[in-house]
């Protein structure tokens, strides 16, 4: 598993929250050495969990690494926030490849990760003009939806109409 093998020089010298429930990863309980905790330990937060939605749109936030599950994926879009996608299974190669190469608000991880990799990919995420380029865009996805779901809006219509569809076939059965 990916936590299990992270070394202290992946990640790059940025603060970061993460997220992990140390017995979802080969039912373990310390999954992380504790060298890696000792040299992130100014810069980091642990949790076993956290509101995804909230934390997401926290203005410090700057990029989310993400399994790429279509939930994370609209609630990263909805808040505005570019991801880093490391896919494993179902939809989540597909959202992954949407993310990085259709809509450009994020990279992709491949199968075999370098430590260097993860450091480019935050750096590309957090800093320099591609950065600049996928929070901009992940902005107006978020923009869209808003309007797409507030009242009058496509999805807000479509919600409507498939709201009295039930109630007809309620009423005429």
């Amino acid at each position: 598993m990916l936590a299990a093998s992270i070394s202290p020089s992946l990640i790059p010298k940025q603060p970061f929250l993460w997220v992990i429930r140390p017995d979802l990863i080969d039912g373990q309980s310390d999954v992380l050495p504790a060298d890696f905790l000792e040299k992130v330990k100014d810069r980091s937060f642990f949790v076993r969990w956290a509101p995804q939605m909230k934390v997401l749109s926290h203005p410090s936030v700057g990029g989310f690494l993400t399994h790429s599950g279509w939930n994370s994926t609209l609630e990263s879009i909805c808040a505005g926030v570019p991801m880093i996608s490391r896919p494993f299974l179902a939809e989540q190669p597909t959202n992954g490849r949407f993310v990085s190469e259709v809509w450009k608000i994020g990279v992709a991880m491949n199968e075999v990760v370098k430590r260097e990799d993860v450091e480019d990919m935050v750096r590309r995420l957090m800093k320099g003009e591609e950065g600049q380029q996928m929070r901009k865009t992940v902005g107006e996805l978020r923009d869209a939806s808003m309007i797409a779901v507030g009242e009058g809006g496509s999805s807000y219509n479509n919600m409507e109409k498939f709201v009295q569809e039930i109630q007809r076939g309620l009423t005429n059965p």
